[in-house]
């Protein structure tokens, strides 16, 4: 992923087509090492495409993938309410805890 974005960064910066060099020179500005074979392979990839041409297929791939349905729409309305009710199980047993304390009013039998 890094290659593919230092290559479309390179291409933003006027290179319409950038060689190895180039990507070499921008992952080296962050600090990243280049693999050679990842470098070579990206190249040879994007090399006589157009970007702008790629992204819109790349868009038109992405339309036809399918979305989130009504299961995690359903799964993420229910994670509130039993939120909900592990805060409300949480405010009984603090009452409870606080009403048996009350009843020895902090001493116990054998203390």
């Amino acid at each position: 992923m890094r290659y593919v974005a230092a290559y479309l960064l390179a291409v933003l910066g006027g290179k319409e087509a950038p060689a190895a060099g180039d990507i070499e020179k921008i992952l080296s500005s962050v600090g990243i090492e280049a693999d050679k074979d990842a470098l070579t392979r990206v190249i040879n990839q994007l090399k006589g495409k157009k970007i702008p041409d790629l992204i819109k297929e790349g868009k038109e791939k992405l339309a036809t993938m399918p979305a989130a349905g009504a299961a995690p729409v359903a799964a993420a309305g229910a994670a509130p309410a039993a939120a909900a009710e592990k805060k409300e199980d949480k405010k009984e047993a603090k009452k409870e805890e606080s009403e048996e304390e009350d009843d020895d009013m902090g001493f116990g039998l054998f203390d």
